[in-house]
């Protein structure tokens, strides 16, 4: 005889039957590594598995709101080069500012480690043994392929002064400019279909909405290869700390060129002191000519800056301010700073104009004691600082003057400079104020084209 269920209770069962049922697919789903699985979870566990190039840091969900707009960055390849004696000090800065809104970005280096979480490559790692086991220059980074970080000297460590041939006595200067030829393999390895490639050190900054605008005026289908021009005996180059820029087709003539010419370019790189001249020479070779971009990409830190010289075949004021040089982090971070500013204004573009009144004016002063202007007209055997500051006044074109080691400087364009206790500065503000009142009141941005 069949029982009956009341139908209250004929629920409740459906109810706990189809839970449970619920309960034993997902557990046999879960439990069982044959069967497909969602296509997201497929791309996570890729994403854990597969060898990253570099990972970004960990960040906030809302850490990247203050980010501009950059329409066109997903095309782009950002590459930095550094090296192991100053990566550490140096890089770790632009994961927060620099690097923090770039989805695509590279780090090389002549040692591979990771900082913070991202990694660091070794920029030298495909290149020919022989050369890395016999080139002196190599010493620095076969010890550090032995020993890592531990094999690091204090000499390693060591500061020099720029000379006419660079740092001839510096181990990782000495090695840097074996990196520039490699590090065109490793960056197409790394991602062959951007369509522009920045090429920056760890001691620039660029200012990447003002960068987008200005290389939208390019067809990046052609091989360009743009940057800060710089001579070397007959060769005309872009200055690598400058930040270069170099479409994908003369990336790939460069790649192309190395890789048929690698013994012969290795041993050109071992006669020369700089490999971005090496880099230049070779896009040369290539069919790739340098396009100039001065003032648009600076060799300078804010301190050395000139907006209003008249001196160069370009006058820098109107034109736009995309990267800047020799710059420590706290440089890094303020000018960081000053574009989250100008973003939150609605403020895209930097100009050089742009630049001076909010980053230089503010910091001039009728006297500044401990800094250096870097005032270059010199007026000899003078001994006060008053009697500077009379010579300034009395020349109508003189703005700003200092008084260092006994003589007397002054200069025709106002500059910031940078500290020394040994120097006293100062400025004739009134006569500033009227060359800032008198310049172009650039309505639009001067490409140079």
């Amino acid at each position: 005889m069949r029982m009956l269920i009341p139908l209250r209770y004929r629920r409740r069962i459906t109810l706990i039957s189809a839970v449970l049922g619920l309960f034993l697919i997902y557990h046999f789903i879960s439990t069982r590594q044959d069967l497909p699985r969602p296509l997201s979870t497929v791309r996570s566990n890729l994403q854990q598995q597969l060898p990253t190039q570099h990972q970004q840091p960990k960040q906030k969900p809302d850490t990247l709101s203050d980010c501009p707009l950059l329409p066109g960055i997903e095309d782009v390849l950002v590459v930095m080069k550094t090296g192991v004696t100053e990566a550490l000090d140096k890089v770790p800065v632009h994961f927060e500012t620099t690097l923090r809104c770039i989805p695509n970005y590279v780090i090389f280096s002549d040692f591979e480690e990771e900082i913070a979480g991202v990694r660091i490559n070794d920029v030298l790692r495909n290149m020919d043994p022989e050369v890395k086991r016999t080139v002196p220059d190599f010493d620095l980074y076969n010890r550090l392929q032995k020993l890592g970080r531990k094999g690091l000297g204090t000499q390693d460590f060591a500061d020099e002064a720029n000379s006419a041939i660079g740092k001839p006595n510096n181990p990782g200067w000495k090695l840097d400019k074996w990196k520039f030829l490699p590090m065109v393999q490793e960056t197409l390895r790394y991602k062959n279909d951007a369509k522009w490639y920045v090429f920056m050190e760890a001691d620039t900054y660029f200012a990447w909405p003002t960068l987008l605008e200005w290389l939208s005026n390019y067809d990046p289908q052609k091989p360009l290869y743009i940057g800060t021009e710089t001579q070397i005996a007959d060769d005309i180059f872009a200055h690598g700390g400058s930040g270069f820029i170099i479409s994908r087709p003369a990336l790939q003539l460069a790649a192309d060129e190395y890789a048929g010419r690698s013994v012969e370019l290795d041993m050109y790189t071992d006669e020369q002191w700089a490999g971005d001249c090496v880099l230049g020479k070779v896009l040369l070779d290539a069919g790739v000519p340098l396009t100039y971009s001065w003032p648009i990409l600076q060799n300078s830190n804010i301190g050395e800056l000139d907006p209003l010289t008249k001196e160069f075949y370009r006058e820098p004021w109107c034109f736009p301010a995309v990267a800047f040089h020799h710059l420590s982090p706290r440089d890094i971070r303020n000018l960081w700073e000053l574009e989250q500013r100008r973003w939150k204004s609605h403020k895209r573009l930097l100009l050089h104009s742009d630049a001076f009144k909010e980053l230089i004016y503010p910091e001039l002063s009728n006297v500044r004691d401990g800094w250096d202007n870097l005032s270059g007209e010199e007026h000899a055997s003078v001994d006060s600082f008053h009697e500077c500051q009379s010579i300034c006044l009395n020349d109508p074109a003189c703005v700003q003057f200092a008084l260092r080691a006994g003589s007397c400087f002054t200069g025709k364009t106002p500059r910031l400079g940078v500290e020394n206790n040994a120097v006293r500065s100062g400025w004739v503000m009134k006569r500033i104020e009227r060359m800032v009142e008198s310049a172009p009141s650039c309505p639009k941005p001067d490409f140079g084209l």
